[in-house]
This record gives C-alpha cells, sequence and structure tokens, in this order.
C-alpha cells in the first residue's frame, strides 16, 4: 500500500521580526500557514505544528518551491 505522503518534508519558512520583537514566520507553500512567538526556539515548535496542522486541516497537495533567495526592495 502507498502512503499518501513521504514520511518527511522539507518547508521553506520565511522568518521576520516585526516592530514589537516577535518573530513571525509564514510557509510560503502552504498559504496561510503562519506563527508568531517571542524567541526563536518557540518559533521553531511552533512553526513545526503550525506544518502539520495546516497539511492536516486543508489535506490539499503541497505546492512544491524552489528556494531562490531573498530581496530587500527600497521603495
Amino acid at each position: 500500500m502507498r502512503t499518501k505522503y513521504p514520511k518527511e518534508r522539507v518547508f521553506d519558512v520565511l522568518i521576520e521580526q516585526d516592530s514589537e520583537g516577535y518573530y513571525v514566520a509564514s510557509v510560503p507553500a502552504l498559504p496561510g500557514c503562519h506563527t508568531q512567538a517571542k524567541s526563536l526556539d518557540v518559533l521553531t515548535k511552533r512553526v513545526r505544528e503550525a506544518i502539520e496542522l495546516c497539511i492536516e486541516v486543508n489535506d490539499i497537495p503541497v505546492v512544491p518551491l524552489s528556494f531562490v533567495g531573498m530581496q530587500r526592495v527600497a521603495v
């Protein structure tokens, strides 16, 4: 029997820090999947939980994206 998903998948996570000092993580391959925390250690735990929940609740195929890089643009 073939499983629906491989045992482990890897996701790129974008981490930013807001003006109040919170770290905010979002997962581009899972639209709407994001979380926040005051420390990076807690954020890592929470983002894993958020990814698992997004996959479970949405039950949609994950569109694989390839990380190319980040760019900061001033306007």
